[in-house]
């Protein structure tokens, strides 16, 4: 445990790429879309609301307008994970620390981090609650059906969320140290073909209802359990490719 910390605080010796990079480019996403939602005059209408129940629709309110605003740092997490492994390994293994040791490290920082963003996260929801939507009635931290529950769902969705994100990117990094840009190449393809042959068993089973339904009537508990399943399967493929990762 002692070598992982020393690993995050490697990792830390960039303190603006972990720590401010992520907000920076969240408040330009934040800025953007206030700015353009401004502009935009507030209609009314049915807005949807995330609780531990499930959804519960409201009427005759001023109708949420969702922004992207967060996709800056969905976007950052994953290049971060990225960089972590395919960049700063090379220097680490030099140093004598093993590849498992290093990518233990570096898993921990990545969900402290996420840990500590999303609560970032929740407290400007609640900011952008308390001002009905920072006065546009625009939807940037209260993400409809993933990030619309109560404070603590919020929180834990938010983390492990972005620990997905920070974990699917080490892998991609990962495969980059190993096998290259054709390796990475190859496993972009392998996962759009999952995706594929899915969407393909969905619609000759004539099952994307049934998923539609499932995906509807999932509480925001279950969503959050489904995000930790993938994020524990991103950490373990990761950690299992990582054994002759090349320097």
């Amino acid at each position: 445990m002692n070598t992982w910390i020393k690993i995050a605080r490697y990792h830390l010796l960039k303190r603006f790429t972990y720590l401010a990079l992520p907000w920076a480019w969240t408040a330009f996403g934040f800025a953007v879309d206030l700015v353009i939602f401004a502009l935009i005059p507030v209609s009314h209408g049915h807005h949807r609301v995330m609780t531990a129940h499930g959804l519960v629709q409201v009427q005759n309110a001023p109708a949420g307008r969702d922004a992207a605003g967060l996709a800056g740092i969905v976007i950052v997490y994953f290049v971060l994970g990225v960089v972590g492994i395919a960049q700063q390994m090379p220097f680490a293994l030099a140093l004598g620390v093993s590849r498992r040791s290093y990518y233990a490290g570096t898993a921990l920082l990545g969900v402290a981090l996420a840990t500590v963003n999303g609560l970032a996260i929740t407290a400007l929801q609640a900011i952008e609650r308390a001002t009905g939507g920072w006065g546009e009635a625009v939807h940037i931290f209260q993400v409809p059906y993933i990030l619309d529950g109560p404070w603590y769902l919020t929180w834990l969705t938010a983390s492990v969320a972005l620990a997905v994100l920070f974990g699917w990117g080490m892998w991609f990094g990962i495969v980059y140290r190993r096998w290259n840009l054709p390796g990475t190449l190859a496993f972009i393809a392998a996962q759009v073909t999952v995706l594929l042959f899915a969407a393909l068993g969905l619609t000759w089973s004539h099952a994307w209802a049934g998923a539609s339904r499932f995906f509807t009537a999932l509480s925001a508990a279950g969503l959050t359990g489904l995000l930790a399943a993938l994020a524990a399967a991103l950490l373990a493929g990761g950690y299992a490719t990582i054994r002759r990762a090349t320097i």
